[in-house]
């Protein structure tokens, strides 16, 4: 996560804040100090716990998921030849 100062993150604000809403948040600091972390609204809060479901509608299972690679599972099984 970057750290910026006050100055950097008053003239680059509008960059910031789009970035952090895409999920790289970043730290204000004032003469070096950490002093705020900004991050997205629905992000993790540090020690919890993801939740199941959390990339859905972000990948694709195919159709045929239970059957790929059957034709090499069975020939190390000596079940096809």
């Amino acid at each position: 996560m970057q750290s910026v100062n006050i100055h950097e993150a008053k003239s680059r604000l509008s960059r910031l804040v789009e970035e952090a809403a895409q999920g790289d948040g970043f730290i204000i600091a004032k003469a070096g100090k950490p002093m705020v972390k900004v991050t997205r609204l629905d992000a993790p809060e540090e020690g919890q716990v993801r939740r199941l479901g959390f990339l859905a509608g972000e990948i694709r299972v195919p159709d045929d998921f239970d059957r790929m690679g059957a034709v090499e599972i069975e020939r190390l099984f000596g079940l096809h030849e």
